[in-house]
């Protein structure tokens, strides 16, 4: 197998000129011939792609289109999404691994460090995705993912109990108070804590974890020290046990959501995943911002799904195409998006798609998130984070706990 990697000025080629390059088979070069066929005994390449076994039917009708346009055919490979990641890493250097792979944008660290993953051209086109699509499917500068949807989460609110947003995390709470309710939001939290969930509001105090630059996240600036962080520590105590005890590390995901669903908490800072559940038990759910403990936004995480192009693909060109061009079209797009009700990364689709209130709270919610870090060094603020704040909760002091946890990631990223 020839391996080849795949320049910008290139990629950028295979966008200008969509039909008559996909027959690459064993060269990442564009032929002037027709190399689509052979002779009309079928087509004599073939794109492997791994997907989301649950997602197969969804992407049949872009496969066909593309085979039908260029002649290159599709083999779209169900899989368990738990087993792509690992699969992909440990095959693609073999050269027996697929072309192209849906994932997850958080694996980037992982699978660039491995240099199983091609950078893509996007062109013109980026602009038009939500940009933080754009943002999480860009790492150390180059775009490795064409994204097809967004993630992220918000509150939900039980309409029924309580009618109108919060203006902030206090009004909230004094609303669920209003209504009768002694517990009125609930958050997943665990004995090990949970900081997807509370990272909104740690953002609401100037606390990121890592500085950006236009490459990306700078595992060099580690910000999470701050006092912004230290700040945040200290509110966090104050919603804790010895205080307000608004946080509880006793309640884990299936309390909180038996909390909603019984109607004793009228908020719960969720993700889309929950929403059906919510809604089938005939609950009036509308969906709200994270109400910001201070005058700042409480921007959340955003966790984007995309597609991979392998490294060692030798048919890169058809690859790309058949990525830029025809996965990344809103009917393409709105299929995955029927299938999984996860916004869709692509603007006009993610617009279409919003038609629907729930799909459209959390669009509204998801224009002030910030991705994801994907870089390697997160796995070391993964290791720490939740504990220091499962400790916090539970009474330790937040500034001496907080500077403990900056030091040891700290220490662990070197």
């Amino acid at each position: 197998m020839t391996v080849k990697k795949t320049g910008r000025a290139f990629a950028a080629l295979a966008l200008a000129t969509t039909l008559g390059l996909a027959g690459c088979a064993g060269s990442d070069d564009a032929g002037t011939d027709d190399q689509t066929s052979n002779g009309g005994d079928g087509p004599s390449t073939t794109l492997t792609v791994w997907v989301d076994a649950e997602r197969v039917a969804a992407l049949q009708g872009a496969a066909d289109a593309y085979t039908e346009k260029t002649g290159v055919a599709i083999d779209l490979v169900g899989k368990d999404t738990a087993d792509i990641k690992d699969d992909f890493i440990q095959q693609v250097p073999t050269g027996e691994g697929p072309d192209v792979a849906m994932g997850a944008h958080d694996w980037l660290g992982e699978l660039s460090t491995n240099g199983v993953v091609a950078p893509l051209e996007l062109g013109d086109s980026a602009g038009d995705y939500l940009e933080v699509a754009i943002d999480a499917s860009t790492y150390d500068g180059n775009v490795y993912m064409l994204p097809y949807a967004v993630e992220n989460i918000a509150v939900l609110r039980n309409a029924e109990l309580v009618p109108e947003a919060a203006a902030s995390f206090d009004d909230m709470i004094e609303a669920g108070q209003a209504a009768g309710l002694d517990q009125p939001f609930v958050v997943e939290q665990g004995a090990e804590g949970n900081p997807y969930h509370l990272y909104p509001f740690q953002t609401a105090f100037g606390a990121p974890v890592f500085g950006t630059t236009d490459a990306g996240y700078d595992a060099t600036d580690l910000q999470i020290g701050n006092a912004g962080g230290e700040e945040f520590a200290a509110w966090l105590a104050e919603q804790g046990k010895n205080g307000t005890r608004v946080f509880n590390t006793d309640i884990d995901g299936d309390i909180a959501k038996q909390a909603f669903l019984d109607g004793t908490a009228a908020f719960w800072l969720t993700g889309p995943w929950n929403v059906g559940t919510a809604v089938d038990a005939g609950i009036d759910v509308a969906i709200d911002p994270v109400p910001s403990p201070t005058d700042d936004v409480a921007s959340p995480f955003a966790g984007v799904k995309g597609f991979f192009l392998s490294s060692e693909s030798e048919n890169k060109v058809a690859a790309t195409d058949f990525l830029v061009n025809f996965l990344g079209t809103e009917d393409a797009q709105l299929s995955l998006f029927e299938t999984g009700n996860v916004l869709p990364a692509l603007s006009a689709a993610a617009d279409a798609a919003s038609s629907d209130e729930i799909i459209a709270g959390f669009a509204e919610v998801g224009a002030d998130a910030v991705p994801m870090p994907a870089i390697p060094e997160m796995g070391s603020v993964w290791e720490f984070w939740g504990v220091a704040q499962a400790e916090i909760i539970n009474g330790a002091d937040p500034t001496e706990r907080w500077q403990k946890l900056a030091a040891d990631v700290q220490g662990a990223i070197g």
